[in-house]
């Protein structure tokens, strides 16, 4: 498989992920962990589903308990750290500091056997985020008027986590894909545990609610995770971190679509960011420079 197309299949996860916030928006009132559990489980499965066509599948799995302490660290870890910190602080702020990933993806990939940082990923990616603000405050900055907090030092921690396992990953660039179903269902274990610590049990209440949370579990939750884990250990991770600042845009777009938000003149402003941002970091894959 050619970087390119790693890098292509790693967006679908991007695209993926733009779906996200409708689809939970469309579950109802279930607890966040109730949720992750239900999600992972079905994201889990998916993969799974794939392996009696696939004699031997099992013997791939990795034995380097590394490999499982890093995808456990990646989805369970990322999604406690941040249903804490919501919690703690208010959503609108933990998000956008949560979203500081791709610029330190893109920063510490420069680590990475093979991968040389340039000014353009940086600019691109600095860009991007500029645009991924105006989309998730609309227009209204980052106040913080309670101060930072342990709520806001979560958001960045969320941040951290997700880069670290993204590039992470490239270094156990020879572990199967198939290993997500494994971390999937890892994750949807313990999402239940803390769900029956922390949580009261609430169903979805019509067959729309359930149909949205077999839609996590099959999409962003679910085939996003393996997307997303074979462009990194595969495509232009430096490329895919920049891009990644489209998926909160298209996520308020579905939500204007559907009727979940309302438009505002900061999304163009934001839309121009991002794209601009992303074909900066980009330049390298479209123009042929390398």
């Amino acid at each position: 498989m050619s970087r390119n197309t790693a890098t292509l299949i790693g967006f679908t996860a991007v695209l993926m992920w733009a779906v996200l916030a409708f689809l939970t928006a469309a579950s109802g009132q279930v607890p966040p962990f109730q949720l992750a559990a239900m999600t992972f489980l079905v994201g889990g499965l998916l993969g799974v589903a794939t392996w009696p066509f696939r004699p031997g599948i099992l013997a791939t799995m990795p034995t380097d308990w590394r490999v499982w302490a890093l995808g456990i660290a990646g989805l369970f870890g990322y999604h406690f750290v941040y249903f804490t910190a919501i919690r703690a602080a208010p959503p609108v702020e933990v998000s956008l500091l949560a979203y500081l990933w791709p610029l330190f993806l893109v920063a510490f990939s420069a680590l990475l056997p093979g991968e040389k940082l340039k000014a353009h990923h940086i600019i691109g990616v600095v860009v991007g985020l500029l645009g991924a603000g105006l989309v998730i405050t609309r227009g209204q900055g980052l106040g913080l008027a309670q101060g930072f907090g342990p709520g806001h030092a979560l958001g960045f921690a969320c941040a951290l986590i997700w880069a670290s396992y993204s590039v992470l990953s490239r270094r156990f660039g020879r572990v199967s894909t198939d290993v997500v179903a494994g971390y999937c269902l890892i994750t949807s274990a313990l999402a239940f545990i803390c769900h029956l610590l922390f949580e009261t049990t609430l169903w979805p209440e019509t067959a729309g609610q359930w149909l949205a949370i077999l839609g996590l579990g099959l999409f962003p939750v679910g085939a996003a995770f393996y997307s997303w884990d074979l462009g990194v250990k595969r495509g232009d991770i430096m490329a895919l971190g920049a891009s990644s600042y489209a998926s909160p845009l298209l996520s308020t777009l579905v939500l204007i679509a559907t009727g979940y938000a309302a438009c505002h003149w900061s999304i163009l402003i934001a839309c121009l960011l991002i794209t601009a941002g992303a074909v900066i970091a980009a330049k390298d894959l479209l123009f042929k420079s390398r």
